[in-house]
Parts: C-alpha cells; sequence; structure tokens
C-alpha cells in the first residue's frame, strides 16, 4: 500500500500521548510526522525518541508539515472546530478524539461544513464501538436471537474526578459514550432525557453532583439507565446489560482476572480508562489508518459526533431543570447516510486533494 500514513497529533496531553505512542509502536502502515501542542515541552516530551517527527506549538503548523496525510485531533473539545475546519480546507481525513465538538451548534457546523465538501472526512473517537466485547453484544443484538431490546442498563464509575470537573461534565463528558454506544447497539436515534441525582457521595467534591442517574429514551422506545459515578473510589468499571424479549445479555467483567488464594478470591479491577480500552483503542486506530490508506471513512462520523452532542446538552438541561427534556436534532443530510461507510474522494495515503479542562473517558 506504498509509504506509511503520516499523522499529525494535535495534543499532548493524556490522550494525545498515548496516541503518540500507539502509532509510533502498535499501529501499521502509519507513522506520526508532526506533533502539535501550545506547550512546546510537552509535545516534545510526546515525540521523543521518534524518528523524523516536527513539534510545533500551532496546530495548522503540525497541519502543513512535509508529509502530513492525515490528523489524529487529542486536544481539548474547545479547540476541536478550529482544528476540524482546517483539516477540511487541506482535504486532511480526521480521527477526532470526543467530544467531536463540546457544543451542538458547533457540531452541526463540522456536519455542514463536511456536507458541502460532498465526502466524509471526519471519524470520531468512540472507542467503545472497537471494544471486543461490545461487538459480541452488537454482533448479538442484531442477529435477532434475543428479539427486540428493550432495555439497556449502563455502568460508568471513574476512580475520582479531575479538578474543575462539573456536574454537566458527567454528562457531557462521561456519558457521552454511552449516548453514542446507545444510539450504537439499538440503531435508533436518542428522544429525551432525565436525570435523577441522588445525594452526593462523601468522596465527591463540594458542589458536585455525584452520582446521577441518567433515564435515555429512544424513538422506537427503549429505555436506557446510566448510572455515572465518577468518584466512586476502587476503580474504572464500565458495564452493559442489554434486555430483550427473549433474553438478556451483560458486558463488562470478563476483562478483569480473579486471583483465589488464602482462603479469599481477589478481583483486578482496571484504575484507569486507558487499561480497561487499550484494545479498543488499538482496533480503532488501526482500522482508521486502514481504511484512509484505502481512500474511504468508516466508524463513527461527524453526525454521530452532532447527535452525542444534542443529546448531552439536552441531558445537562435535565439536570437543571428536573425536567423530562426532549431532544432535538437538526435534519440528517444524505451524506451521513446510516451505512457510515462511503466512500471519499481522495486518493492516495496522503489524504490531500491535489495542489484539555480535562475529560472523563
Amino acid at each position: 500500500m506504498g509509504e506509511p500514513l503520516g499523522v499529525a497529533v494535535l495534543g499532548a496531553g493524556h490522550m494525545g500521548a498515548d496516541h503518540v505512542r500507539r502509532l509510533d509502536r502498535v499501529v501499521s502502515g502509519a507513522r506520526v510526522a508532526a506533533v502539535a501542542d501550545p506547550d512546546a515541552e510537552r509535545a516534545k516530551e510526546a515525540a521523543a525518541g521518534i524518528d523524523g517527527v516536527v513539534v510545533h506549538t500551532q496546530a495548522e503548523a503540525a497541519l502543513d508539515a512535509p508529509g502530513v496525510g492525515a490528523v489524529l485531533i487529542a486536544s481539548p473539545g474547545e479547540a476541536h472546530e478550529e482544528a476540524l475546519m482546517a483539516a477540511f480546507a487541506r482535504g486532511l481525513p480526521v480521527l477526532c478524539e470526543k467530544p467531536m465538538v463540546p457544543d451542538s451548534a458547533g457540531a452541526l457546523r463540522v456536519v455542514e461544513a463536511e456536507a458541502r465538501l460532498g465526502r466524509r472526512l471526519t471519524q470520531v473517537g468512540f472507542m467503545r464501538r472497537y471494544d471486543a466485547e461490545y461487538l459480541r453484544l452488537k454482533s448479538l443484538l442484531d442477529g435477532g436471537r434475543l428479539g427486540r431490546p428493550l432495555m439497556l442498563h449502563c455502568v460508568h464509575r471513574n476512580v475520582s474526578s479531575p479538578p474543575r470537573f462539573t456536574s454537566a461534565m458527567l454528562i457531557n463528558s462521561s456519558v457521552s459514550h454511552e449516548i453514542d454506544v446507545a444510539r450504537w447497539l439499538l440503531g435508533q436515534e436518542l428522544s429525551a432525557v432525565t436525570v435523577l441525582r441522588p445525594r452526593p457521595s462523601a468522596g465527591a467534591p463540594e458542589g458536585l453532583a455525584d452520582p446521577q442517574l441518567v433515564l435515555l429514551e429512544t424513538e422506537g422506545g427503549a429505555v436506557v439507565d446510566v448510572e455515572v459515578f465518577v468518584n466512586c473510589g476502587f476503580g474504572y468499571e464500565v458495564r452493559c446489560e442489554a434486555v430483550c424479549e427473549k433474553g438478556s445479555a451483560r458486558i463488562g467483567r470478563a476483562h478483569t482476572m480473579v486471583v483465589t488464594a488464602a482462603g479469599g478470591a481477589r478481583e483486578e479491577v482496571p484504575q484507569d480508562y486507558l487499561v480497561r480500552f487499550a484494545d479498543a483503542y488499538d482496533r480503532e486506530v488501526q482500522s482508521w489508518v486502514d481504511a484512509t490508506r484505502r481512500g474511504r471513512v468508516t466508524g463513527p462520523g461527524a453526525w454521530d459526533g452532532y447527535a452525542a452532542a444534542a443529546v448531552a446538552e439536552a441531558g445537562v438541561r435535565a439536570l437543571e431543570t428536573g425536567a423530562r427534556t426532549p431532544v432535538e436534532l437538526a435534519p440528517r443530510p444524505a451524506l451521513h447516510d446510516p451505512s457510515g461507510n462511503t466512500r471519499s474522494s481522495n486518493s492516495g495515503a496522503t489524504g490531500r486533494p491535489g495542489p484539555e479542562p480535562h475529560q472523563v473517558p
């Protein structure tokens, strides 16, 4: 397939540095061509030891670096829209970490800009779609053996929340993954959100409404409940149970090790999302690289990023008002077909058309 795909990584924080490592050491068919971060020392540290990489403090300088044929955006969410538009202007395929854009108005601008281009360039980093357990559950539900899905029960727990984490971020940062995975597993858009607030945990910072119970309704009549608890103190846990007409299926525990000794049993609990979903991130980025080198775009796209932002905004309103809140979505452009697999008009591996507040996944 020719030369490796040269990738510019925007953002060299926790997530960006891990993607730099992944592209350099794990993924085949790609190389890190440029790294950009406003903190020059952090960018240099992420790129240390990688041959041929250039380091910049400005995103657009990295996009214009020699050999760049695609972009991986891992900067804070508020910088994503500008970076996406800059990539579109250069015809560069993009893997953009969630949130694609934090607010639905900005996310819709991205959807509309891509529609004007007439081709998909964006894949959004909802990595759970690449997790082996979620893929098995998706296959089971699509196969119909259990009948129609009626409910999803979801759990999303973190050891602790980072500084400046807000009550709204439990929904628009953490639950955004459940929002996307519910849409994907069920094949339905979400139509309304209700948020229940139990008394805050003693382990939560003062003023943080943690935990929360988020209730999502789908346009097809299914119901999704999400327990989100970002200061549980003991580990990073993500679980999902699908309850269907003829049975149920549960995922989220098989990846752990259980040690039995001295008259007892101890089960390991991951402490970090990069541990729990390491394989999913690897598969996600490898899939993106492979598709990009073939001139294609697959996986969750800009519409999925927009839909997640719109549902999260409705969720934040529900949190603030205590009321059931409808989700309002703009008309879906023809470009963003539900198949999610359209051909890019880019040619070759270059992708060119001719001459962090900290997030808790």
